[in-house]
């Protein structure tokens, strides 16, 4: 951490905690592809900093904290808390709560099942969010739309198919092949209300903490389909039973929910041909001409 970017961090947790802040040590913790990420050992307590690029993912942190807040808004899923986002005009950065990674536990799991369902069940008028955001490194467009398959192919199926097609990494086959799919949307999926989603519940986004909880990090939130989640917390292996067990004790999914993971999980595959290439092309392909 350069001592622009040091110095602009202060300043946040200056502002937001209304005293006097030194960063006494600074530790990297793993960041991902995106992001770089620091324990920040300070005057007045632990803290967690992930920076990248401002002018490369503009408005990133800004979504991010705003999604965190309206998840932690809902009082059901924990989440860490928001201290405060800015940049330096060359770096943007996102200051967290610290969070002690711990041990999962079937109890935890089940617990973090059942809070999702409750999240589920906050509910908007349309599909959608009144701002876009990120999904990983790619824009999220949250347009809203009154009907789940208006906004499903509107603003998350066409946008990435767009953005394959530019970078020449679908067959016009396929892009045939989705046509008839969405065409086909209403039949496929049974009709829910709008569900406050975390929109990225990969199995790297849910962390098992020393205080008991299990918190939900990165989110793409926005009013979806809440079978969004279910499926995409699948997509690389799936959560511990017990997870799916306290989610359907609160608010019980619709029959053969297990049958619709893979349209569901046509637009995470869709971003990482986007972000990847290579086989995802062929997952997304098999996906398609199986419900065409």
């Amino acid at each position: 951490m350069n001592e622009s970017l040091r110095q602009a961090v202060m300043a946040v947790l200056e502002k937001k905690l209304n005293n006097p802040t030194d960063i006494k040590v600074t530790r990297p913790l793993g960041g991902g592809d995106i992001n770089y990420a620091l324990m920040l050992e300070t005057s007045t307590g632990k803290y967690f900093l992930k920076y990248n690029s401002a002018s490369r993912y503009p408005g990133m942190f800004k979504a991010e904290a705003e999604g965190l807040k309206l998840m932690q808004s809902t009082n059901t899923v924990a989440v860490p808390d928001v201290v405060g986002f800015g940049d330096d005009g060359q770096e943007a950065f996102l200051i967290l709560q610290y969070l002690e990674k711990g041990y999962r536990s079937e109890k935890m799991m089940e617990q973090a099942g059942r809070q999702l369902a409750f999240m589920h069940k906050t509910t908007a008028p349309v599909f959608g969010l009144e701002c876009d955001n990120y999904i990983g490194s790619l824009p999220q467009k949250n347009t809203r739309y009154a009907k789940w398959s208006d906004f499903f192919a509107a603003s998350r199926i066409e946008p990435m198919l767009r953005m394959a097609r530019e970078k020449g990494l679908l067959d016009p086959k396929i892009l045939r092949a989705f046509s008839n799919l969405l065409a086909r949307l209403d039949e496929l999926v049974p009709a829910e209300p709008p569900a406050l989603v975390h929109g990225d519940l990969w199995g790297g986004n849910y962390l098992p903490c020393t205080d008991g909880k299990v918190y939900l990090i990165d989110p793409a939130v926005y009013f979806g389909h809440r079978e969004m989640d279910l499926a995409m917390t699948m997509l690389f292996g799936g959560f511990p039973e017990a997870f799916y067990e306290g989610y359907e004790a609160v608010f019980p999914l619709q029959k053969g929910w297990k049958k619709r993971i893979d349209i569901h999980n046509l637009y995470p595959l869709l971003v990482h041909v986007n972000l990847f290439g290579g086989g995802y092309v062929s997952s997304v392909a098999s996906i398609v001409n199986k419900f065409i």
